[in-house]
């Protein structure tokens, strides 16, 4: 018996010797195989969540670092919630749906607007901002809906970007635009960044398209010229930068780049594109951003993340799941904004191509890591993490393959299921002056709300 058993590994272990040498595991040339690695990716995945597990929290992976918990902040989970719902939307496969459900739901905080108390010390406007997307994703490719006695995914949504549009976000700072951090006991409160203001941007634009709300598209066009105005975008090159401190008027800006910032704003000027029926000024957003990102980001048609891609062990663990959202919001690009698809769809191909090559890792020999250009699989442990991150890179990335053959994001007036909270939506137009003109839910900052949240490696201290 002691014999077989071990022949039993020897074999397992030859064959995926000899699998890893025959080359990666995953297959992507055609819809069959694009949807076979895309499950198997997305099994994988699940493996390192655990929320769904007797006894620990839905919604969240392993964290938050500060409270020695694991690798990752409460953002990421909403992220993850995001991924999934698109694995549904691009697969039809049902099989994590009730996990996400209860995940979506469960996070939500008492306010039904994503700020759960307990996450307070590391609680963004890009943070919540991320859950609020990804409500929204849910409306739009109508995900299926709640119970009836739960916030439905609209709702949700608008509570988010009604929390956003509330005076007691904005002040004439910098002239306006959203600090990065909510309580002003947090590490960051003096900072105004890109991505806090590009998630409230995105979510108004993809508001103002499913609702037809015109306040909505008022707020994404202002908060737009914003991020114009104050250099995060910059005039002659289009490159996106990081922020800048309050304390300076915003203009010491750090202008380490980002790749989910810059595509955070090419989806949401698309989103204002297709609103506007084709507007100019939009497609000429989208046009510029697009040649930008392709520039810096996707080196030899592969998505590389700048700032520290080059020495292994220098991207934060945040930063190891951008690749992932790039993907996606690059292909809904491609999809709402059509004379984008011939420069979009080869470069997705190809970097996705470039992102499986690299899974070979692992006793499984499939095992995903996040260098992707090299070919060459490294193993997440190099960079401190399980892995969710880069695995949910190349989930993303292979499933958005199937963009195409959907139906593009739906609207309250092409088939959206998803209902609004009146209360929690209802705007008022901008009145000269005032900025929160479409706001009706104020926020109450947690007194003693103590922390650090701190994402990136950078310094911000100023």
């Amino acid at each position: 018996m002691a014999y077989n058993v071990f022949s039993r590994g020897a074999i397992l272990l030859l064959a995926a010797s000899l699998h890893m040498a025959a080359g990666q595991y995953y297959k992507i040339g055609t819809r069959a195989e694009i949807l076979e690695s895309a499950r198997t990716l997305a099994y994988d995945l699940m493996l390192l969540y655990e929320g769904n597990k007797t006894g620990m929290i839905p919604g969240i992976l392993p964290g938050p670092p500060d409270d020695g918990k694991g690798d990752y902040y409460w953002w990421e989970g909403g992220a993850m919630m995001g991924t999934y719902i698109d694995y549904w939307h691009l697969t039809g496969d049902d099989s994590y749906n009730h996990v996400i459900t209860e995940g979506m739901l469960h996070q939500t905080g008492p306010g039904n607007n994503y700020m759960p108390p307990n996450h307070t010390a590391s609680l963004g406007n890009d943070d919540q901002g991320f859950w609020g997307m990804s409500a929204m994703l849910a409306a739009e490719v109508k995900f299926p809906d709640p119970p009836q006695d739960k916030p439905q995914w609209l709702a949700l949504a608008q509570a988010v970007f009604n929390t956003q549009a509330a005076s007691d976000r904005h002040d004439e700072t910098c002239n306006g635009g959203l600090r990065w951090q909510v309580p002003v006991t947090n590490i960051g409160y003096d900072y105004k960044n890109t991505i806090a203001n590009g998630c409230f941007f995105n979510l108004g634009a993809r508001l103002a398209r499913y609702t037809q709300n015109e306040t909505y598209a008022q707020w994404a066009t202002e908060t737009f010229d914003w991020l114009w105005n104050v250099h995060y975008i910059d005039h002659e090159s289009w490159s996106v930068y990081d922020g800048g401190h309050v304390k300076h008027n915003c203009t010491d800006i750090n202008k380490a780049q980002f790749s989910y910032n810059i595509a955070l704003l090419l989806q949401g000027s698309a989103f204002m594109y297709n609103y506007t029926n084709g507007e100019t000024i939009w497609q000429e957003r989208v046009q510029m951003m697009l040649n930008s990102t392709l520039r810096d980001f996707f080196p030899n048609n592969t998505a590389y993340e700048v700032p520290c891609e080059g020495r292994q062990g220098a991207c934060s663990t945040d930063m190891l799941s951008f690749k992932g959202y790039v993907h996606r919001w690059l292909s809904v690009v491609a999809q709402i904004a059509p004379f984008t698809k011939d420069t979009i769809d080869p470069v997705l191909r190809t970097s996705t191509q470039a992102a499986v090559n690299q899974c070979t890792g692992g006793a499984t020999g499939r095992k995903c890591g996040f260098y992707w250009s090299s070919g060459q699989f490294v193993d997440p442990s190099v960079d401190g993490t399980t892995g969710a991150g880069e695995q949910m890179n190349v989930l993303a990335a292979v499933s958005s393959l199937l963009r195409g053959e959907t139906e593009s994001p739906t609207t309250n007036q092409t088939g959206g299921t998803s209902k609004g909270d009146y209360g929690a939506g209802k705007l008022r137009p901008i009145g000269p002056g005032d900025r929160a003109g479409a706001a009706i839910v104020t926020f109450l900052i947690l007194a003693g709300a103590l922390g650090m949240f701190g994402w990136m490696s950078w310094d911000l201290g100023g």
